[in-house]
């Protein structure tokens, strides 16, 4: 049975931090990380896909964490094929004339994007890169061949795909995707959101990777994909939805060394209240291998 680790999708967000789950001597930015992984042992590090990161942070990020804590790095917006404004650039990249089909600015930005992640992956704390492709991004030979572009380029790190178009996990497509993501040795991530819109998600958890998994809970807003981040990711989750997922989780662990289980819905504290029952249950349970802080 492998390792079920925890969490958020974000412990910045400004909703999180609003809500009091902080505690007051604690809301500067080096407590609030230190205080959140007092709570759970890994997190999402969202604010990479808005803007490339630094070394600096990483570095910061290590020190002000445990061993053993591991933090799933969001890809930066342009590495996987969403609009990228301008100002999300570095400064010395926004020259007159570039955009995101420039080919020498996507080598530069994946560049820059590595060696900020390498600080994490020499402490220890990388978990994975996290590929979010967008909705438009849809099964077929071109989809394949920028993965396999993708994974060539990313081949130094431990990557993980989550697909935002449903027929990727569809009955007829599934083993296809499955085989993919093998081929590239990456993990799969399988999402939790409403079941009842042209856009949702099967709730499916492929195995691609024996060392991870992934799965992220969006909430069940019926307005996911659309509206708002508010709108799209509002969401209390209940006690039997997540007790619907003990199974899945435990059937993960057991053929994966490591199962990282993080929590989207982040309106004020949801997303760590809905972490803090997911731990509960998965140890009421029986699930001895779910990983607090």
């Amino acid at each position: 049975m492998g390792e079920i680790l925890i969490g958020t999708c974000s412990w910045t967000d400004k909703a999180l931090v609003s809500s009091g789950w902080y505690p007051p001597s604690r809301r500067d930015a080096e407590g609030r990380l230190r205080h959140y992984a007092e709570q759970f042992p890994v997190v999402e590090v969202d604010a990479t896909y808005y803007a490339v990161p630094s070394m600096r942070n990483s570095l910061l990020w290590a020190e002000r964490t445990p061993p053993g804590f591991r933090f799933d790095v969001k890809a930066f917006s342009l590495l996987t094929g969403h609009p990228t404004r301008t100002a999300a650039l570095p400064p010395d990249l926004r020259g007159v004339g570039r955009d995101s089909g420039d080919p020498g600015l996507l080598d530069e930005v994946w560049d820059r994007f590595s060696g900020a992640l390498r600080p994490l992956r020499q402490a220890g704390r990388l978990g994975t890169v996290l590929f979010q492709f967008p909705p438009w991004f849809t099964p077929g030979t071109r989809a394949e061949i920028l993965l396999h572009g993708a994974r060539k380029r990313a081949a130094q790190w431990p990557m993980a795909v989550e697909f935002r178009h449903p027929d990727w996990w569809r009955d007829d497509h599934r083993a296809r995707t499955t085989a993919l993501l093998k081929d590239l040795d990456v993990a799969a991530v399988a999402v939790d959101t409403a079941q009842d819109l042209p856009t949702s998600i099967p709730p499916v958890t492929p195995v691609a990777s024996r060392e991870l998994a992934v799965v992220r809970f969006h909430g069940r807003s019926t307005t996911w994909g659309t509206g708002s981040k508010e709108d799209r990711f509002r969401h209390t989750y209940a006690g039997g939805e997540l007790e619907e997922w003990l199974p899945r989780l435990t059937s993960l662990a057991a053929e994966v060394e490591q199962l990282h289980v993080l929590f989207n819905n982040c309106c004020a504290d949801a997303a760590v209240r809905a972490a803090e029952s997911m731990t509960r249950l998965l140890a009421s349970h029986g699930d001895r291998r779910a990983a607090t802080g």
